[in-house]
């Protein structure tokens, strides 16, 4: 036990039983004849020996306590055990004080016969005393220790439940980022014969991504201002391989660049937009993002060409990806939903609460 938690429990010690002494006491000059010395001598001399006796067995009752490691059992046995522990020690208790007290003739009147003939009934008569007086320490002490441990079981919950939540988004990231390196790097693949000029800046453009991505890395959110700079980056690659079958158009309203987003989110829907819309057609189509402010939340939309056909369009990775990342940062706070809204549109649409407010 800590050194902290030990002077802990001698403060809990002191106070209790100085309470008893005060309490005692009080009772004992307000209600009982204590002018006579030889009263107030016993009085004295019977209170010194319970204190002495109480503060030893309730220690000792505690080491018995960690030494039959009674707080990690099962809630029944811990009860049982409580119970013999607390009647053990008041039984040997109640003896040793009889003992004392009739070593040293401060044996009250009513209780010098039992001593002389009987002195098992006045040990029973003071166990149930002293049973009374433990118990309590008993259950203070019980209550104590259950407390704290639930309180650091509740701790150790969070900190498990807070690493787990990091984890999955480590490895939600580390799945997302190769979509948009490998399909960018086939793109300037292609072009490095045909275009070098535009290949080199397409490199640059792939750099910007990268690195843009690394710094994301770092944190669960990052400014939409910034998202959409990769997602520019990112179009800017697409357009080299479906020219001019891919036509793009944003509705931002700037108030929104300053709007926290989970990072390469809105790449993914945009991937995804291409992937299973634009790429489909032969003369290609709009791939539209929208960013918006609607009550308490805010709203980034991506719309595109094509056909909702419920496929891995609707359940792939990137989707699922987005579900799950919305759910660990947000809970139910968040909401994402896919919908065809029209013969040839298709909606992805994100609602997040907004951190403006």
């Amino acid at each position: 036990m800590s050194r902290i938690t030990f002077s802990r429990y001698w403060a809990f010690q002191a106070a209790g039983w100085g309470a008893f002494v005060l309490i005692n006491t009080f009772f004992a000059y307000s209600f009982q004849a204590l002018e006579r010395p030889e009263d107030a001598e016993q009085f004295i001399g019977r209170l010194i020996i319970f204190i002495f006796l109480g503060v030893f067995f309730t220690h000792l009752m505690r080491f018995v306590i960690i030494q039959l490691n009674t707080l990690q059992k099962p809630f029944d046995k811990q009860i049982l055990q409580f119970l013999a522990i607390t009647t053990i020690f008041s039984v040997v208790g109640a003896a040793l004080y009889v003992f004392l007290v009739g070593k040293f003739h401060w044996l009250k009147a009513n209780e010098i016969p039992y001593y002389r003939d009987n002195p098992f009934l006045l040990i029973l008569n003071h166990a149930f005393l002293f049973f009374i007086y433990f118990f309590p320490w008993v259950l203070i002490y019980f209550i104590y220790h259950y407390v704290v441990k639930s309180r650091k079981q509740q701790m150790d919950t969070l900190q498990l439940e807070a690493l787990v939540k990091s984890l999955e988004l480590q490895t939600i990231k580390a799945h997302i980022n190769p979509h948009f390196i490998f399909n960018a790097l086939n793109s300037i693949r292609a072009l490095i014969d045909e275009n070098p000029i535009r290949a080199r800046t397409a490199v640059t453009e792939l750099s910007n991504i990268l690195r843009s991505s690394l710094k994301a890395e770092k944190g669960e959110t990052v400014s939409f201002q910034e998202e959409l700079k990769i997602v520019k980056d990112y179009l800017a690659l697409e357009h080299i391989r479906f020219e001019d079958r891919l036509q793009v158009q944003y509705d931002v309203d700037e108030k929104t660049l300053a709007c926290e987003v989970p990072p390469m989110m809105l790449q993914t829907l945009v991937e995804n937009a291409i992937k299973h819309g634009i790429s489909k057609l032969m003369k290609g189509g709009l791939v539209m993002i929208r960013s918006d402010l609607k009550e308490n939340f805010y709203e980034l939309v991506v719309q595109n060409t094509g056909h909702l056909d419920g496929g891995a369009n609707r359940t792939g990775f990137g989707l699922s990806s987005t579900q799950d990342r919305l759910q660990l940062l947000y809970g139910d706070k968040a909401r994402f939903e896919i919908k065809q809204v029209s013969a040839d549109l298709v909606e992805a649409k994100i609602l997040i609460p907004n951190s403006l407010n």
